[in-house]
Protein backbone atom coordinates (compact mmCIF):
# COMPACT_ATOMS: atom_id res chain seq x y z
CA UNK A 1 0.00 0.00 0.00
CA UNK A 2 1.33 3.40 -0.99
CA UNK A 3 0.09 6.90 -1.72
CA UNK A 4 0.45 8.49 -5.15
CA UNK A 5 -0.41 11.87 -6.62
CA UNK A 6 0.00 13.52 -10.00
CA UNK A 7 -0.78 17.18 -10.70
CA UNK A 8 -1.10 19.27 -13.85
CA UNK A 9 -1.25 23.00 -13.06
CA UNK A 10 -0.94 26.42 -14.63
CA UNK A 11 1.72 27.21 -12.01
CA UNK A 12 4.67 25.27 -10.46
CA UNK A 13 3.45 22.13 -8.72
CA UNK A 14 6.21 21.21 -6.25
CA UNK A 15 4.67 22.95 -3.21
CA UNK A 16 1.28 21.35 -3.85
CA UNK A 17 2.87 17.94 -4.36
CA UNK A 18 4.50 18.34 -0.95
CA UNK A 19 1.18 19.33 0.64
CA UNK A 20 -0.44 16.31 -1.01
CA UNK A 21 2.17 13.96 0.43
CA UNK A 22 1.52 15.34 3.90
CA UNK A 23 -2.16 14.43 3.41
CA UNK A 24 -1.14 10.94 2.20
CA UNK A 25 1.51 10.27 4.87
CA UNK A 26 -0.71 7.68 6.57
CA UNK A 27 -0.43 5.51 3.45
CA UNK A 28 3.34 5.11 3.71
CA UNK A 29 6.01 6.05 6.23
CA UNK A 30 9.05 4.29 4.81
CA UNK A 31 10.09 6.76 2.09
CA UNK A 32 8.85 9.49 -0.21
CA UNK A 33 9.75 11.07 -3.51
CA UNK A 34 8.78 13.88 -5.86
CA UNK A 35 9.48 14.39 -9.56
CA UNK A 36 8.64 17.35 -11.80
CA UNK A 37 9.50 18.26 -15.37
CA UNK A 38 10.37 21.41 -17.26
CA UNK A 39 12.33 20.26 -20.26
CA UNK A 40 14.01 17.67 -18.02
CA UNK A 41 13.17 15.73 -14.87
CA UNK A 42 13.83 17.21 -11.44
CA UNK A 43 13.84 14.55 -8.72
CA UNK A 44 14.11 14.32 -4.93
CA UNK A 45 13.95 11.00 -3.05
CA UNK A 46 14.46 10.19 0.60
CA UNK A 47 13.88 7.67 3.38
CA UNK A 48 11.59 8.51 6.28
CA UNK A 49 8.72 10.94 6.75
CA UNK A 50 7.79 13.59 4.21
CA UNK A 51 8.64 16.47 6.52
CA UNK A 52 12.12 14.99 7.08
CA UNK A 53 12.94 14.58 3.40
CA UNK A 54 12.01 17.83 1.66
CA UNK A 55 13.39 21.30 2.40
CA UNK A 56 12.30 24.68 1.02
CA UNK A 57 15.39 24.55 -1.20
CA UNK A 58 14.21 21.20 -2.62
CA UNK A 59 10.79 22.65 -3.40
CA UNK A 60 12.36 25.62 -5.18
CA UNK A 61 14.60 23.32 -7.24
CA UNK A 62 11.74 21.07 -8.41
CA UNK A 63 10.67 23.12 -11.43
CA UNK A 64 7.71 22.60 -13.70
CA UNK A 65 3.93 22.62 -13.91
CA UNK A 66 3.53 18.83 -14.08
CA UNK A 67 4.68 16.49 -11.34
CA UNK A 68 4.34 13.19 -9.52
CA UNK A 69 4.84 12.24 -5.88
CA UNK A 70 4.78 9.07 -3.82
CA UNK A 71 4.85 7.89 -0.20
CA UNK A 72 6.06 4.33 0.21
CA UNK A 73 4.93 1.42 2.30
CA UNK A 74 6.89 -1.47 0.78
CA UNK A 75 5.06 -4.70 -0.03
CA UNK A 76 7.36 -5.51 -2.97
CA UNK A 77 11.06 -4.75 -3.15
CA UNK A 78 13.47 -3.63 -0.49
CA UNK A 79 14.02 -0.61 1.71
CA UNK A 80 16.86 1.04 -0.23
CA UNK A 81 16.87 4.55 -1.67
CA UNK A 82 16.94 2.97 -5.15
CA UNK A 83 13.46 1.58 -4.50
CA UNK A 84 11.92 4.99 -3.81
CA UNK A 85 9.48 6.36 -6.38
CA UNK A 86 8.74 8.12 -8.69
CA UNK A 87 11.02 6.23 -11.08
CA UNK A 88 12.04 7.41 -14.54
CA UNK A 89 13.62 6.16 -17.75
CA UNK A 90 15.20 8.14 -20.59
CA UNK A 91 13.75 6.32 -23.59
CA UNK A 92 11.48 6.81 -25.38
CA UNK A 93 11.43 10.59 -24.85
CA UNK A 94 11.56 10.38 -21.00
CA UNK A 95 8.95 8.62 -18.91
CA UNK A 96 8.37 8.86 -15.15
CA UNK A 97 6.00 6.75 -13.07
CA UNK A 98 4.63 6.29 -9.56
CA UNK A 99 2.56 3.24 -8.67
CA UNK A 100 0.32 1.93 -5.91
CA UNK A 101 -0.40 -1.79 -5.95
CA UNK A 102 1.32 -5.13 -6.45
CA UNK A 103 1.99 -7.22 -9.54
CA UNK A 104 1.48 -10.93 -8.87
CA UNK A 105 3.60 -11.81 -11.92
CA UNK A 106 6.46 -9.54 -10.85
CA UNK A 107 8.99 -12.40 -10.74
CA UNK A 108 8.14 -13.67 -14.23
CA UNK A 109 8.22 -10.18 -15.74
CA UNK A 110 11.52 -9.41 -14.03
CA UNK A 111 13.07 -12.57 -15.46
CA UNK A 112 11.78 -11.70 -18.91
CA UNK A 113 13.09 -8.13 -18.68
CA UNK A 114 16.56 -9.05 -17.46
CA UNK A 115 17.32 -12.50 -18.88
CA UNK A 116 15.50 -12.32 -22.21
CA UNK A 117 15.33 -8.64 -23.12
CA UNK A 118 18.59 -7.70 -21.36
CA UNK A 119 17.11 -4.62 -19.70
CA UNK A 120 18.74 -3.33 -16.56
CA UNK A 121 16.54 -2.97 -13.48
CA UNK A 122 18.06 -0.70 -10.89
CA UNK A 123 15.60 -1.48 -8.11
CA UNK A 124 13.81 -4.53 -6.72
CA UNK A 125 10.32 -3.06 -7.10
CA UNK A 126 7.51 -4.12 -9.39
CA UNK A 127 6.99 -0.42 -10.16
CA UNK A 128 10.17 -0.40 -12.24
CA UNK A 129 8.83 -3.36 -14.19
CA UNK A 130 5.65 -1.37 -14.87
CA UNK A 131 7.79 1.55 -16.05
CA UNK A 132 9.60 -0.67 -18.55
CA UNK A 133 6.33 -2.19 -19.75
CA UNK A 134 4.99 1.30 -20.41
CA UNK A 135 8.20 2.20 -22.25
CA UNK A 136 7.89 -0.96 -24.36
CA UNK A 137 4.27 -0.17 -25.13
CA UNK A 138 5.15 3.33 -26.29
CA UNK A 139 7.99 1.99 -28.43
CA UNK A 140 5.65 -0.51 -30.06
CA UNK A 141 3.01 2.17 -30.66
CA UNK A 142 5.59 4.23 -32.52
CA UNK A 143 6.12 7.96 -32.52
CA UNK A 144 3.12 10.23 -32.95
CA UNK A 145 2.96 13.67 -34.52
CA UNK A 146 2.20 16.73 -32.44
CA UNK A 147 -1.52 16.14 -33.03
CA UNK A 148 -2.87 15.48 -29.51
CA UNK A 149 -5.58 13.02 -30.47
CA UNK A 150 -3.11 10.99 -32.50
CA UNK A 151 -0.75 10.83 -29.54
CA UNK A 152 -3.59 9.84 -27.19
CA UNK A 153 -4.39 6.94 -29.51
CA UNK A 154 -0.74 5.85 -29.25
CA UNK A 155 -0.86 6.19 -25.46
CA UNK A 156 -4.00 4.03 -25.37
CA UNK A 157 -2.18 1.38 -27.39
CA UNK A 158 0.76 1.49 -24.97
CA UNK A 159 -1.40 1.17 -21.83
CA UNK A 160 -3.37 -1.68 -23.43
CA UNK A 161 -0.02 -3.45 -23.75
CA UNK A 162 0.71 -2.83 -20.04
CA UNK A 163 -2.72 -4.18 -19.06
CA UNK A 164 -2.22 -7.24 -21.23
CA UNK A 165 1.08 -8.10 -19.50
CA UNK A 166 0.72 -6.95 -15.89
CA UNK A 167 -1.42 -9.01 -13.50
CA UNK A 168 -2.44 -7.82 -10.08
CA UNK A 169 -3.27 -4.33 -8.84
CA UNK A 170 -1.93 -1.07 -10.22
CA UNK A 171 -3.02 2.53 -9.99
CA UNK A 172 -0.48 4.63 -11.87
CA UNK A 173 0.37 8.30 -12.35
CA UNK A 174 3.03 8.98 -14.97
CA UNK A 175 4.34 11.78 -17.12
CA UNK A 176 6.01 12.01 -20.51
CA UNK A 177 8.41 14.85 -21.17
CA UNK A 178 7.00 17.18 -23.80
CA UNK A 179 3.61 15.44 -23.80
CA UNK A 180 1.83 15.60 -20.44
CA UNK A 181 0.37 13.65 -17.53
CA UNK A 182 -0.76 10.04 -18.10
CA UNK A 183 -2.88 8.17 -15.54
CA UNK A 184 -4.36 4.67 -15.54
CA UNK A 185 -5.91 2.03 -13.25
CA UNK A 186 -5.96 -1.76 -13.49
CA UNK A 187 -9.05 -3.36 -15.10
CA UNK A 188 -10.46 -4.47 -11.71
CA UNK A 189 -9.82 -1.11 -9.98
CA UNK A 190 -8.39 -2.86 -6.91
CA UNK A 191 -6.38 0.10 -5.63
CA UNK A 192 -8.03 3.54 -5.43
CA UNK A 193 -7.42 6.50 -7.74
CA UNK A 194 -9.47 9.70 -7.43
CA UNK A 195 -9.50 12.72 -9.77
CA UNK A 196 -10.10 16.41 -9.15
CA UNK A 197 -10.27 19.67 -11.09
CA UNK A 198 -9.69 23.33 -10.22
CA UNK A 199 -10.79 26.23 -12.38
CA UNK A 200 -8.35 29.16 -12.65
CA UNK A 201 -8.23 32.35 -14.67
CA UNK A 202 -5.83 30.67 -17.09
CA UNK A 203 -7.54 27.29 -17.46
CA UNK A 204 -8.19 24.09 -15.50
CA UNK A 205 -5.78 22.30 -13.19
CA UNK A 206 -6.06 18.55 -12.57
CA UNK A 207 -5.08 16.24 -9.74
CA UNK A 208 -5.08 12.43 -9.50
CA UNK A 209 -4.39 10.78 -6.14
CA UNK A 210 -4.91 7.69 -4.01
CA UNK A 211 -7.37 9.68 -1.88
CA UNK A 212 -9.12 13.03 -2.17
CA UNK A 213 -8.00 14.09 1.32
CA UNK A 214 -5.97 17.04 -0.03
CA UNK A 215 -8.51 18.28 -2.57
CA UNK A 216 -10.32 20.75 -0.31
CA UNK A 217 -7.10 22.25 1.08
CA UNK A 218 -5.75 22.81 -2.44
CA UNK A 219 -9.02 24.07 -3.91
CA UNK A 220 -9.82 21.06 -6.11
CA UNK A 221 -13.32 19.72 -6.68
CA UNK A 222 -13.74 15.95 -6.69
CA UNK A 223 -14.68 14.84 -10.20
CA UNK A 224 -14.98 11.14 -9.43
CA UNK A 225 -12.73 8.13 -9.60
CA UNK A 226 -10.57 6.98 -12.46
CA UNK A 227 -12.60 4.01 -13.63
CA UNK A 228 -11.24 0.45 -13.66
CA UNK A 229 -9.29 -0.07 -16.87
CA UNK A 230 -9.41 3.64 -17.71
CA UNK A 231 -6.64 5.85 -19.13
CA UNK A 232 -6.65 9.61 -18.58
CA UNK A 233 -4.29 12.00 -20.37
CA UNK A 234 -3.75 15.72 -19.75
CA UNK A 235 -1.57 17.32 -22.40
CA UNK A 236 0.81 20.26 -22.05
CA UNK A 237 -2.01 22.72 -22.81
CA UNK A 238 -4.35 21.27 -20.19
CA UNK A 239 -6.65 19.36 -22.55
CA UNK A 240 -8.08 16.25 -20.91
CA UNK A 241 -8.72 12.95 -22.70
CA UNK A 242 -10.03 9.74 -21.17
CA UNK A 243 -11.03 6.30 -22.39
CA UNK A 244 -11.88 2.94 -20.82
CA UNK A 245 -9.57 0.35 -22.33
CA UNK A 246 -10.66 -2.81 -20.51
CA UNK A 247 -13.90 -3.41 -18.63
CA UNK A 248 -13.75 -6.25 -16.13
CA UNK A 249 -15.47 -6.95 -12.82
CA UNK A 250 -14.99 -3.95 -10.55
CA UNK A 251 -13.37 -5.19 -7.32
CA UNK A 252 -12.00 -2.35 -5.15
CA UNK A 253 -10.15 -3.40 -1.99
CA UNK A 254 -12.55 -3.39 0.96
CA UNK A 255 -9.65 -2.96 3.42
CA UNK A 256 -9.30 0.64 2.23
CA UNK A 257 -12.52 1.50 4.06
CA UNK A 258 -11.66 -0.70 7.04
CA UNK A 259 -8.19 0.66 7.79
CA UNK A 260 -6.00 2.38 5.23
CA UNK A 261 -7.88 5.42 4.02
CA UNK A 262 -8.36 8.53 6.08
CA UNK A 263 -11.94 8.92 7.41
CA UNK A 264 -12.46 12.15 5.45
CA UNK A 265 -11.77 10.38 2.13
CA UNK A 266 -14.39 9.39 -0.43
CA UNK A 267 -13.47 6.35 -2.52
CA UNK A 268 -15.58 4.89 -5.31
CA UNK A 269 -18.31 7.30 -4.33
CA UNK A 270 -18.45 6.03 -0.74
CA UNK A 271 -17.53 8.11 2.32
CA UNK A 272 -15.00 6.26 4.46
CA UNK A 273 -16.41 7.98 7.56
CA UNK A 274 -19.98 6.91 6.79
CA UNK A 275 -18.84 3.36 6.04
CA UNK A 276 -17.05 3.13 9.41
CA UNK A 277 -20.12 4.43 11.23
CA UNK A 278 -22.15 1.66 9.62
CA UNK A 279 -19.45 -0.89 10.55
CA UNK A 280 -19.82 0.11 14.19
CA UNK A 281 -23.61 -0.01 14.11
CA UNK A 282 -23.73 -3.44 12.48
CA UNK A 283 -21.06 -4.84 14.78
CA UNK A 284 -23.03 -3.62 17.83
CA UNK A 285 -26.19 -5.25 16.50
CA UNK A 286 -24.20 -8.47 16.05
CA UNK A 287 -22.94 -8.15 19.65
CA UNK A 288 -26.51 -7.77 20.91
CA UNK A 289 -27.51 -10.96 19.11
CA UNK A 290 -24.53 -13.03 20.29
CA UNK A 291 -24.14 -11.60 23.83
CA UNK A 292 -27.58 -10.23 24.77
CA UNK A 293 -26.82 -10.33 28.51
CA UNK A 294 -23.37 -8.72 28.39
CA UNK A 295 -23.15 -4.93 28.46
CA UNK A 296 -19.79 -3.20 28.84
CA UNK A 297 -19.37 -0.15 31.04
CA UNK A 298 -17.37 1.66 28.40
CA UNK A 299 -16.44 1.30 24.71
CA UNK A 300 -12.82 2.21 23.93
CA UNK A 301 -11.38 2.45 20.41
CA UNK A 302 -7.88 1.36 19.47
CA UNK A 303 -7.03 4.83 18.14
CA UNK A 304 -7.29 6.38 15.65
CA UNK A 305 -8.66 4.32 12.79
CA UNK A 306 -11.27 2.69 15.00
CA UNK A 307 -12.66 5.84 16.62
CA UNK A 308 -15.54 6.29 14.19
CA UNK A 309 -16.77 2.69 14.38
CA UNK A 310 -16.39 2.65 18.18
CA UNK A 311 -18.49 5.80 18.51
CA UNK A 312 -21.32 4.23 16.51
CA UNK A 313 -20.96 0.95 18.43
CA UNK A 314 -21.33 2.73 21.78
CA UNK A 315 -24.35 4.73 20.60
CA UNK A 316 -26.06 1.57 19.35
CA UNK A 317 -25.53 -0.16 22.72
CA UNK A 318 -26.39 2.97 24.72
CA UNK A 319 -23.15 2.88 26.71
CA UNK A 320 -20.39 5.40 27.24
CA UNK A 321 -17.75 6.00 24.56
CA UNK A 322 -14.37 6.90 26.03
CA UNK A 323 -10.94 7.52 24.60
CA UNK A 324 -9.38 5.26 27.18
CA UNK A 325 -6.13 5.00 25.23
CA UNK A 326 -4.20 8.15 24.40
CA UNK A 327 -2.23 7.88 21.17
CA UNK A 328 1.01 9.77 20.66
CA UNK A 329 0.52 11.21 17.14
CA UNK A 330 4.27 11.26 16.51
CA UNK A 331 4.60 7.46 16.49
CA UNK A 332 3.85 5.81 13.15
CA UNK A 333 1.08 3.36 12.30
CA UNK A 334 2.18 0.04 13.78
CA UNK A 335 0.45 -2.14 11.17
CA UNK A 336 2.66 -0.75 8.39
CA UNK A 337 5.91 -1.00 10.31
CA UNK A 338 8.27 -3.43 8.59
CA UNK A 339 9.02 -5.81 11.44
CA UNK A 340 7.02 -7.52 14.17
CA UNK A 341 9.20 -6.63 17.16
CA UNK A 342 9.02 -2.97 16.17
CA UNK A 343 5.23 -3.18 16.08
CA UNK A 344 5.01 -4.65 19.57
CA UNK A 345 7.49 -2.14 21.02
CA UNK A 346 5.80 0.82 19.39
CA UNK A 347 2.36 -0.12 20.73
CA UNK A 348 3.64 0.74 24.20
CA UNK A 349 5.42 3.82 22.97
CA UNK A 350 2.40 5.22 21.20
CA UNK A 351 -0.50 4.22 23.51
CA UNK A 352 -0.96 5.37 27.09
CA UNK A 353 -3.97 4.11 29.09
CA UNK A 354 -6.30 6.68 30.64
CA UNK A 355 -6.65 4.82 33.94
CA UNK A 356 -9.63 6.85 35.13
CA UNK A 357 -11.62 5.50 32.19
CA UNK A 358 -10.54 1.88 32.69
CA UNK A 359 -9.99 0.99 36.34
CA UNK A 360 -12.70 -1.22 37.82
CA UNK A 361 -14.69 -1.34 34.58
CA UNK A 362 -15.84 -3.85 32.01
CA UNK A 363 -14.07 -2.46 28.96
CA UNK A 364 -14.96 -3.26 25.36
CA UNK A 365 -12.08 -2.51 22.98
CA UNK A 366 -12.98 -1.99 19.33
CA UNK A 367 -10.24 -2.29 16.72
CA UNK A 368 -10.55 -1.98 12.95
CA UNK A 369 -9.07 -5.46 12.39
CA UNK A 370 -6.96 -8.24 13.85
CA UNK A 371 -4.24 -9.29 11.42
CA UNK A 372 -1.25 -10.79 13.20
CA UNK A 373 -2.69 -10.35 16.69
CA UNK A 374 0.49 -8.88 18.19
CA UNK A 375 -0.78 -5.30 18.35
CA UNK A 376 -4.16 -6.39 19.74
CA UNK A 377 -2.49 -8.49 22.44
CA UNK A 378 -0.36 -5.57 23.61
CA UNK A 379 -3.41 -3.29 23.73
CA UNK A 380 -5.25 -5.81 25.90
CA UNK A 381 -2.27 -6.02 28.26
CA UNK A 382 -2.20 -2.24 28.62
CA UNK A 383 -5.90 -2.10 29.48
CA UNK A 384 -5.62 -5.04 31.88
CA UNK A 385 -2.67 -3.45 33.66
CA UNK A 386 -4.68 -0.22 33.96
CA UNK A 387 -7.22 -2.03 36.15
CA UNK A 388 -10.04 -3.21 33.89
CA UNK A 389 -12.06 -6.00 35.52
CA UNK A 390 -13.21 -7.58 32.26
CA UNK A 391 -12.09 -6.98 28.68
CA UNK A 392 -14.11 -7.66 25.57
CA UNK A 393 -12.53 -7.28 22.15
CA UNK A 394 -14.40 -6.71 18.89
CA UNK A 395 -13.10 -6.30 15.34
CA UNK A 396 -14.83 -4.17 12.71
CA UNK A 397 -13.34 -6.50 10.09
CA UNK A 398 -14.04 -10.24 9.72
CA UNK A 399 -11.18 -12.71 10.39
CA UNK A 400 -8.23 -12.12 8.04
CA UNK A 401 -7.46 -15.67 6.92
CA UNK A 402 -5.60 -15.26 3.63
CA UNK A 403 -2.55 -13.31 2.42
CA UNK A 404 -3.02 -10.20 0.31
CA UNK A 405 -1.06 -10.16 -2.96
CA UNK A 406 -2.45 -6.81 -4.13
CA UNK A 407 -0.63 -4.31 -1.94
CA UNK A 408 -1.49 -4.82 1.73
CA UNK A 409 1.15 -6.18 4.13
CA UNK A 410 -0.44 -9.58 4.81
CA UNK A 411 2.24 -11.69 3.15
CA UNK A 412 1.80 -15.25 4.37
CA UNK A 413 -0.61 -17.64 6.07
CA UNK A 414 1.96 -18.22 8.81
CA UNK A 415 1.65 -14.60 10.02
CA UNK A 416 -2.15 -14.42 10.06
CA UNK A 417 -3.57 -15.40 13.42
CA UNK A 418 -7.04 -16.28 12.06
CA UNK A 419 -5.49 -18.64 9.51
CA UNK A 420 -3.87 -20.69 12.25
CA UNK A 421 -6.10 -20.46 15.32
CA UNK A 422 -9.75 -20.97 16.16
CA UNK A 423 -11.81 -18.13 17.64
CA UNK A 424 -11.39 -19.65 21.12
CA UNK A 425 -7.63 -19.92 20.60
CA UNK A 426 -7.43 -16.30 19.44
CA UNK A 427 -9.47 -15.27 22.47
CA UNK A 428 -6.98 -17.07 24.72
CA UNK A 429 -3.98 -15.61 22.86
CA UNK A 430 -5.31 -12.07 23.24
CA UNK A 431 -6.22 -12.64 26.87
CA UNK A 432 -9.80 -11.35 26.62
CA UNK A 433 -13.06 -12.42 28.23
CA UNK A 434 -15.08 -12.23 25.01
CA UNK A 435 -14.16 -11.86 21.33
CA UNK A 436 -16.36 -10.98 18.38
CA UNK A 437 -15.67 -10.35 14.69
CA UNK A 438 -17.77 -8.51 12.12
CA UNK A 439 -19.43 -10.81 9.59
CA UNK A 440 -18.48 -10.55 5.92
CA UNK A 441 -22.10 -9.83 5.00
CA UNK A 442 -22.32 -6.95 7.47
CA UNK A 443 -19.00 -5.50 6.29
CA UNK A 444 -20.07 -5.50 2.65
CA UNK A 445 -23.39 -3.93 3.62
CA UNK A 446 -21.61 -1.28 5.71
CA UNK A 447 -19.28 -0.21 2.92
CA UNK A 448 -22.13 -0.06 0.38
CA UNK A 449 -19.64 0.25 -2.44
CA UNK A 450 -20.62 0.81 -6.04
CA UNK A 451 -18.92 -2.52 -6.70
CA UNK A 452 -21.10 -5.55 -6.26
CA UNK A 453 -18.06 -7.73 -5.59
CA UNK A 454 -15.32 -5.82 -3.71
CA UNK A 455 -11.96 -7.52 -3.38
CA UNK A 456 -12.00 -9.44 -0.10
CA UNK A 457 -9.32 -11.99 -0.92
CA UNK A 458 -7.80 -11.59 2.54
CA UNK A 459 -11.16 -12.60 4.02
CA UNK A 460 -12.57 -15.17 1.59
CA UNK A 461 -9.55 -16.34 -0.45
CA UNK A 462 -11.06 -15.28 -3.79
CA UNK A 463 -8.23 -13.68 -5.78
CA UNK A 464 -9.77 -11.88 -8.73
CA UNK A 465 -6.46 -10.92 -10.35
CA UNK A 466 -4.53 -14.14 -9.71
CA UNK A 467 -1.77 -15.06 -7.28
CA UNK A 468 2.02 -15.37 -7.57
CA UNK A 469 3.24 -18.63 -9.09
CA UNK A 470 4.75 -19.92 -5.84
CA UNK A 471 1.99 -18.70 -3.51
Amino acid sequence: MCGIVGIYSQTPVAAELYDSLIHLQHRGQDAAGMLTSAGKFYVKHGLGYVREIFTPADIARLKGNIGLAHVRYPTAGGHDIEDVQPLWIGSPRGIALAHNGNLVNHAELTHEMTAQKHRHLNSSTDSEVLLHLLAEGLEQAGDAPDDVEAFFAKACQAVRYVMSRARGSFSVVSQLIGKGLLVFRDPHGIRPLVSGARKTADGTDYIFASEDTMFSALGFENMGDVAPGEIVFVNQRGQLFRHILSQQQFAPCIFEHVYFSRPDATLNGVSVYAARLRMGEKLAQHWQRVFPKILPDVVVPAPFTSNTAALAFAQQLGVRYAEGLYKNPFIGRTFIMPEGAARRRNVRYKLTPQKAELVGKRVLILDDSIVRGTTSREIVRLVREAGATEIYFVSACPPVKHPCFYGVDMPSYAELIAANKTIDEIKQFLGVDQLLYQTIEDLVSAVQDTATHPCMACLNGKYIAGVPVNA
